[in-house]
């Protein structure tokens, strides 16, 4: 598994849909800023068959320092949960059944 960056989607979403690779970029980019922005104000974004983007409050814990071993106060704050939908869940799940290398054996 690789890792795919912003310039990779951007070189191929434009590509695809020829348009330009500064008209994608802005676009792409404008998106990202959105997805921030409402995210930032408490939103909820759902993007019907592809997941759910939420906000949830995490509580403050006691974790543990692995070289010291000693515990250490992790303040509550908030993250992002992401929900798969379901289009995404099945070509996940159809990934899957098609890798060798996840089968039980």
């Amino acid at each position: 598994m690789g890792t795919i960056t912003k310039k990779d989607l951007i070189d191929r979403i434009a590509e695809a849909t020829d348009q330009k690779r500064v008209t994608v970029k802005k676009t792409l980019q404008c998106f990202l800023d959105q997805v921030i922005i409402e995210l930032g104000r408490g939103n909820r974004l759902e993007f019907r068959d592809f997941g759910v983007f939420e906000i949830r409050d995490r509580k403050a814990r006691t974790a543990q320092n692995p070289k010291t071993l000693e515990p250490v106060e992790v303040p509550a704050k908030k993250v992002v949960k992401f929900k798969v939908g379901r289009l995404m869940q099945e070509h996940l799940d159809q990934l899957r059944e098609s890798d060798p290398a996840s089968s039980d054996g």
